[in-house]
C-alpha cells in the first residue's frame, strides 16, 4: 500500500482488519518515516518498511510477491509551472508510472488507486490536472484498475475541518478565498470502505467511482460549521478574487500556509458528484453533522 501510513491509509488498513477475511491481508507498507507508522505497527497483518517509493528499483523490490497494489499518495501543494508544477508532477504523475512499471515487471495486475473529483486533462488547477495524467497512466498500462475519485475527506486526524477549527482559535474572523466554492465532503471511512469492498470484488475491475457524502456545502459554510462546532464561532468575509490570488501567493511563503494560487484554481470546479449516486455498491454516505462534531469538539 503506496501512501499506506496516512489518513486514508490507516483507515483503510483498519477496515480490512475487521473483516473476516482479514487473516488473508498481510500489507507491506513503505514510509520514508517509520516512527510515524507506530499506529498500524500494533495490527499484526501490517509489514511497515522503510523505503522510497519513488525510487524505481526500491518500487521493484517491494512488488515481488505481492497480489495488488493500493496506491494512494496526493498532495495539494506542488508548486507552480505548465500544466502542473514539480510537486504534483513527481507525486501524482511520475509515481503512477513507476508504479505502473513495477507491478507490470513483478505481474501484479490488480491496482487500486485514489485519485480526485473532478480530475481531467483540462481543469484549471495543477492539482487536478496532474491527478488526471496519473489515472491516464495506470490505464494506459493495462492493469486490472480501479479508480476512486473524492471530493474532500473528513474524519479525526483530516487537514481540513481540523484546519478550520485550530485557526478560529486564534482568528477573530476568517477572511476566506474561495469562499462560494463547493464541496461534497465524505467520511474517510466510508471511503475506506469502499476502496475494501473494491478489492474483494472482482466487478470493480475497470470502474471509475465519485465519491462524496450526503450534503454538498460551501467552503464558507464549513468553514463555519467547523468553528461553530469547535465552540469558537466566527464571521467568515469572503475575498474578491483578485485580493484572495494576493493572500495565496503571499501564504506560499508560509511553511505550510493554509492556501496557494493553485488551491485557488481547484475551487473553481465543484468538488460534487454529478450524479445522486456517491458511494459503490449501495453503501449510503455518512452525514457530516453525525461525525464532525465528536472529534472537532475535542
Amino acid at each position: 500500500m503506496i501512501g499506506g501510513t496516512g489518513f486514508l491509509g490507516t483507515a483503510i488498513v483498519r477496515e480490512l482488519a475487521r473483516r473476516p477475511a482479514s487473516a488473508d491481508y498481510c500489507f507491506t507498507l513503505p514510509t520514508r518515516r517509520r516512527e510515524r507508522a507506530r499506529h498500524l505497527l500494533v495490527l499484526p497483518t501490517v509489514h511497515v518498511v522503510d523505503a522510497d517509493v519513488h525510487d524505481a528499483a526500491t518500487l521493484d523490490r517491494l512488488m515481488a510477491g505481492q497480489h495488488a497494489v493500493i496506491s494512494l499518495v496526493g498532495i495539494l501543494k506542488g508548486g507552480e509551472g505548465k500544466p502542473y508544477g514539480k510537486g504534483f508532477a513527481r507525486a501524482h504523475v511520475e509515481l503512477p508510472q513507476k508504479i505502473a512499471a513495477a507491478a507490470k515487471a513483478a505481474g501484479v495486475r490488480r491496482v487500486l488507486h485514489v485519485s480526485a473529483l473532478k480530475a481531467a486533462p483540462d481543469a484549471p488547477s495543477g492539482y487536478l490536472c496532474s491527478k488526471a495524467a496519473g489515472e491516464a497512466a495506470l490505464r494506459d498500462a493495462g492493469l486490472d484498475l480501479t479508480l476512486f475519485r473524492p471530493s474532500v475527506i473528513f474524519g479525526p486526524g483530516d487537514s481540513f475541518l481540523t484546519l478550520f477549527a485550530r485557526m478560529a482559535k486564534i482568528a477573530p474572523f476568517f477572511p476566506l478565498a474561495g469562499a462560494e466554492a463547493r464541496f461534497q465532503p465524505v467520511w474517510v471511512e466510508d471511503v475506506a470502505a469502499a476502496v475494501a469492498d473494491s478489492l474483494q470484488r472482482a466487478d470493480s475491475i475497470g470502474a471509475a467511482y465519485d465519491l462524496g457524502g450526503p450534503t454538498q456545502y460551501s467552503l464558507r459554510q464549513l468553514v463555519s460549521y467547523a468553528a461553530a462546532i469547535s465552540g469558537h464561532p466566527r464571521v467568515v468575509i469572503g475575498l474578491p478574487e483578485a485580493v484572495a490570488w494576493l493572500q495565496a501567493w503571499a501564504m506560499e511563503f508560509i511553511p505550510n500556509g493554509p492556501m496557494t494560487r493553485d488551491n485557488i484554481r481547484s475551487m473553481r470546479v465543484a468538488s460534487v458528484c454529478d450524479t445522486g449516486r456517491t458511494l459503490p455498491f449501495g453503501r449510503v454516505a455518512t452525514p457530516l453533522e453525525i461525525v464532525a462534531p465528536t472529534y472537532l469538539r475535542s
